[in-house]
């Protein structure tokens, strides 16, 4: 009888100390959660609707309990498309580990609406806004139409295809060699010089020019041979 006795206060103990051994672990869930409320801040302000997904935690991982686990990225890294986040815990147990996640950001980019030959004027009737992901497409998609029409590609295009800003040609406005008025602006105040421009550009784009010192700046090329450097 106190055999059985024993036997049933043990297996009825088995749950109270199954509770007692998760307490003092760190969950998969307070993990997932860390990661994917860091990458929520770290996403703030990107041009789209942000999803945060969160890989799965191996359930065998058995970790202390941390009070306050840090999430953190390389540097250099970002919150964009897959990416890997680490956690780390300094107390009252020192450990770390890196989980998986995808950031997608669902957005407007422009595409070729017709064929485009190589070297053709774009106009915004041969455009279309399309709606995507834009993590998981190349980097440098244009995302507003006006950083397309007037510009002409270097390659054919097919219907559809996301129009890449590294593959756009812009007539220059500025050419190289050329003097150029450089205009310097800032908060309250705005100054004029000369400069002349070291390479050629196209509106909006940034250009090289060495000033009437000799000191060499970057600005972003505007029509009439103007160079517009923000500070």
């Amino acid at each position: 009888m106190k055999t059985t006795l024993a036997f049933l206060f043990a297996l009825a103990s088995l749950p109270l100390l199954a509770q007692a051994q998760n307490a003092g672990r760190q969950t998969p869930e307070a993990l997932r959660n860390s990661v994917e409320q860091f990458l929520q801040v770290q996403s703030n302000g990107l041009p789209g609707k942000v999803t945060v997904t969160v890989g799965a935690v191996d359930p065998r991982l058995n970790l202390a309990a941390c009070p306050a686990p840090q999430a953190f990225m390389a540097p250099g890294a970002r919150a964009w498309g897959k990416t890997t986040v680490g956690v780390r815990c300094t107390a009252p147990s020192n450990w770390t580990i890196y989980l998986q996640a995808n950031v997608a950001v669902v957005g407007d980019y422009v595409a070729s609406a017709v064929p485009l030959a190589q070297g053709q004027a774009i106009d915004a009737s041969q455009l279309v806004t399309m709606q995507g992901d834009l993590a998981a497409l190349p980097a440098g998609i244009a995302t507003d139409m006006a950083q397309v029409v007037g510009a002409s590609t270097n390659i054919s295009l097919p219907p559809g295809t996301p129009m890449r800003l590294d593959t756009l040609r812009r007539k220059p406005v500025v050419m190289q060699g050329q003097l150029v008025r450089v205009v310097s602006s800032g908060n309250g105040f705005q100054v004029a010089s000369e400069g002349r421009a070291i390479g050629s550009a196209g509106d909006g784009q940034t250009v090289q020019v060495r000033t009437q010192s000799g000191q060499q700046i970057s600005g972003v090329a505007r029509a009439g041979g103007l160079v517009e450097v923000a500070f």
